[in-house]
């Protein structure tokens, strides 16, 4: 079984947490389930999860290159050069960082408010961004746009391979059967 979560903000990308923190055993109930993948305590959107071990290693290990589409929301307006220099690549401390694309988007239609809001500036305006990955480290979103001059200020995951957070409202899960999941898998082509 795969179950794509949308996870809202401020929850851990696990079952248990001695702090008290909202964690995953709050909107998952399926026993003995696994995330394919991590999603930053301070980032939203898609997270997928399985008990499956083969289906959690062909989403989540870097080889496999399934993309993940994230939606960001940065401080400042968006440049033509940042967005080509994401996309050629950025020297992070851990290496260099590439998009698989990078384009400036409308605000997505349809988002949920996040609580807390972002903070707003009047003299600092902010845009939206879609970056394409075909990795994932720890991070990496916004340690790219931070290195190109874009800090984010909310960063949602909108996809993962074929699986998206359409019709998926914050806190809420949909299940698929391994059976369908292969099957989907099988249309991701690597970038």
């Amino acid at each position: 079984m795969l179950i794509l979560l949308n996870k809202p903000f401020r929850v851990l990308c696990q079952f248990r947490d001695p702090d008290g923190r909202a964690v995953l055993k709050d909107y998952v109930a399926a026993p003995d389930v696994y995330p394919a993948g991590r999603l930053d305590f301070d980032s939203e959107g898609l997270l997928l999860l399985t008990d499956n071990g083969r289906l959690q290693a062909r989403i989540s290990e870097p080889s496999s290159k399934v993309r993940k589409v994230y939606w960001a929301q940065v401080e400042g307006d968006v440049s033509e050069q940042q967005l080509a220099d994401l996309y050629k690549g950025v020297r992070l401390k851990d290496g260099m960082a590439r998009a698989v694309s990078a384009s400036r988007i409308e605000a997505p239609n349809g988002l949920w408010d996040r609580q807390p809001p972002i903070r707003q500036r009047a003299s600092i305006p902010d845009s939206w961004i879609e970056v394409v990955l075909a990795e994932g480290r720890n991070r990496q979103v916004r340690r790219m746009t931070a290195t190109v001059g874009l800090p984010t200020l909310r960063l949602i995951r909108y996809a993962v391979g074929p699986w998206t957070l359409d019709g998926l409202k914050p806190g809420k899960t949909r299940e698929i059967s391994d059976a369908e999941a292969w099957q989907a898998l099988q249309t991701v082509s690597p970038p």
